[in-house]
């Protein structure tokens, strides 16, 4: 059994959960996410918890357990906190700002990269070095800080580059200069 599955989930007051059959809803103040279960995963719902259960003990109902709940866990704290993921950038001349939607990166290329946002996700940027990318959906708000971060990743000897917050970048030694 899963340590991460039998551990219930809390509803906070200003969440609603609507649970018809496989697919569960979750409102809040936020917005609104929904999910369909796995067919070997059960959710019932007991005052102001979420409990989920596997149907039965087959591997494949074990695999997904945990992760269903896990999930389901993201969903109520995404509706009622969101979620937010920080990047930096550093290097001489890199900057970032957004117009619109679109999150406009100057990392070194001839030509400023051009990000449009997700839906349901907002960027913003402090001090051009500084992006915030926030949202309800852990997952999105992860691939989009993910794909913002691919544009010009940390390199190894200057440690130019975008990278998350608080990320280590292994630094390399250069050259060993002239004897």
């Amino acid at each position: 059994m899963s340590r991460i599955g039998k551990l219930p989930i809390d509803i906070p007051s200003k969440v609603n959960v609507t649970i018809d059959g496989q697919e569960i809803v979750v409102k809040g103040s936020k917005g609104e996410l929904s999910w369909v279960l796995p067919p070997e995963i059960t959710i019932t719902q007991e005052g102001e918890t979420l409990i989920v259960k596997p149907k039965n003990n087959s591997r494949r109902a074990r695999e997904r357990y945990g992760l269903s709940r896990t999930l389901v866990a993201n969903m109520v704290e995404g509706v009622s906190k969101g979620f937010e993921r920080r990047l930096e950038i550093q290097g001489v001349g890199y900057r970032a700002q957004v117009q619109g939607r679109n999150l406009i990166l100057n990392v070194g290329y001839s030509n400023p990269v051009e990000l449009p946002a997700p839906d349901g996700i907002t960027i913003a940027v402090e001090n051009n070095t500084n992006v915030i990318v926030s949202g309800i959906s852990k997952e999105i708000v992860g691939n989009t800080a993910a794909k913002i971060r691919s544009v010009r990743p940390p390199e190894v000897y200057k440690g130019k580059g975008i990278r998350y917050a608080g990320e280590m970048v292994r630094r390399k030694a250069g050259k060993a200069g002239k004897k």
